[in-house]
């Protein structure tokens, strides 16, 4: 560990000690104290959000699904520059009357969801469909299903923007 190394001068009338410190001790306690920590420490787990999808049918069986009817869903259609723009209509009937805009403050998104699901001719069927566009970011995706689930509607759809839809949307932000 240390070690006292005494010195006499040829004069004999003084004599020195050196002190040697030997460190090997002290960087083996280091290592351990590294390994103790590393080992201890909680590491931040990593945020998730679950998005539940249904499970892939390799054999479907032909079903009757209901179509859903314009009036039985209301389409967000999520844009550039935080905008969010939602409709209740077909390609015929899609205009820039229709194409209403709205944003995420409050719980507007919500009361939208909940008054459309009011309206719904058949409420069991209501489904909800967000189309992101190419210049649509990822917050605005997560902000969209946090208002969702503030609405408490589960049946929700992603899909692509229509060209039909494209047009409109250009319409209104240039």
């Amino acid at each position: 560990m240390a070690e006292v190394i005494a010195q006499e001068k040829q004069g004999g009338k003084q004599k020195k000690k050196m002190i040697r410190v030997d460190m090997t001790p002290m960087v083996d306690l280091g290592f351990l104290l590294i390994t103790f920590f590393m080992f201890t420490t909680n590491f931040t787990k990593p945020n998730v959000m679950d998005l539940g999808l249904p499970a892939k049918d390799h054999n479907p069986i032909p079903r009757n699904i209901p179509v859903i009817g314009d009036k039985n869903q209301v389409t967000f259609i999520l844009g550039k520059d935080n905008r969010v723009f939602y409709h209740q209509s077909n390609a015929n009937d899609l205009n820039t009357d229709n194409l209403k805009e709205t944003d995420f403050s409050g719980i507007k998104v919500s009361k939208i969801i909940n008054e459309a699901y009011k309206k719904a001719p058949v409420p069991e069927n209501f489904t909800v469909i967000i189309k992101p566009t190419d210049e649509a970011n990822y917050k605005n995706f997560v902000d969209m299903l946090d208002n969702l689930a503030i609405a408490k509607k589960e049946r929700y759809g992603v899909a692509d923007i229509k060209p039909w839809e494209t047009k409109v949307y250009k319409e209104l932000t240039q």
